[in-house]
């Protein structure tokens, strides 16, 4: 499935670079939100977590990974050279930087505020989200509120590292994850821990380190979609990064559907295209897009998916339909 997948991206990469820029760019915001929504969906709907800090993670692993090649860029281009090899390697130093960076901070948040739960832990992450922004509008090492550029004077013309295969291969490889950690023995634990957290303290399981494996792992695809941002958007600003960004994620995956893959990758791509299709009603944009998602949130509250998967669905339907013949 993986080198299929692989494969197919590989494919589609060669079209994908010749369609119109602002179609690319929507493409690209897709593949971003696509890894945001399920990595958050791993906290928020498979644990029953509900963190707002989604956004901090996705600053740290932006600003990481500008870091990165801003600082170093001329270095690792005398390694690796300035071809498509050498820029893919350029690029996954710098995602893996800002991925493990954000995970690190969802260690050091996620083992004291995991204790918490509901309202508590929202207010937590979200004050970490903003604790995170303000430290970067006050760090001139990284631009400040002057912005900050993930490619460097002297490096500029090596262009945007960002492109349609390692997007959406990150995607991809985030469903996968999920996918096998929520299948797993570990999945058995994160949906005791999502339904009853008492009971399973009193079966022996450790709900605070389930918790906090949901967590960093959550984190750390949030850094790598940051850093994939950060290679593609330049410059970066902190107002990019506010708890509007996180309430946007934590939406996708509520309208998916709260522990559905299939649901936050549909919600990801609806929600990506539906402000830019709403851009002729430039006056009313916000308030029918507002109004759609209350619409959809009273006509069906559990999501488009509910907790269900798209194989699961499909079958549900051949099977009423074997049983009409």
């Amino acid at each position: 499935m993986f080198v299929m997948g692989t494969a197919i991206l590989l494919s589609v990469e060669c079209v994908a670079n010749h369609i119109n820029p602002y179609y690319f760019g929507i493409l690209i915001y897709i593949g971003i939100n696509i890894t945001l929504a399920v990595s958050l969906n791993l906290i928020n709907g498979f644990t029953g977590q509900f963190s707002l800090g989604h956004a901090g993670f996705m600053a740290i692993g932006a600003y990481t990974s500008a870091a990165v090649t801003h600082y170093y860029g001329l270095n690792l281009i005398e390694i690796f050279g300035s071809g498509v090899f050498g820029k893919s390697v350029i690029l996954l130093i710098s995602l893996f930087a800002g991925g493990i960076t954000a995970s690190i901070s969802g260690l050091i948040v996620g083992i004291p505020s995991l204790r918490l739960k509901g309202d508590y832990l929202a207010i937590v992450t979200l004050g970490f989200g903003e604790i995170i922004r303000v430290i970067i509008l006050n760090l001139d090492v990284i631009g400040g509120a002057r912005g900050f550029s993930a490619a460097s004077e002297e490096i500029s013309e090596l262009g945007k590292l960002t492109n349609f295969f390692w997007t959406f291969f990150f995607a991809f490889v985030v469903i996968l994850v999920v996918k096998n950690l929520v299948t797993a023995t570990y999945g058995k634990a994160f949906q005791s821990v999502h339904d009853d957290e008492i009971a399973s303290e009193s079966i022996g399981i450790n709900t605070t380190r389930y918790k906090v494996i949901a967590f960093v792992t959550g984190a750390f695809f949030g850094g790598i979609a940051g850093g994939i941002f950060a290679q593609f958007l330049i410059p970066l600003y902190p107002q990019i990064f506010t708890f509007v960004k996180s309430v946007e994620i934590v939406v996708m995956v509520i309208l998916g559907g709260m522990g559905s893959i299939t649901g936050s990758v549909l919600a990801a791509i609806v929600l990506t295209i539906l402000p830019e299709a709403l851009r002729g009603f430039s006056e009313y944009r916000m308030i029918i897009y507002s109004l759609l998602l209350v619409i959809m949130m009273l006509t069906r509250p559990t999501g488009f998916f509910g907790k269900g998967e798209l194989e699961k669905i499909i079958a549900i339907f051949k099977r009423k339909k074997e049983l009409g013949k």
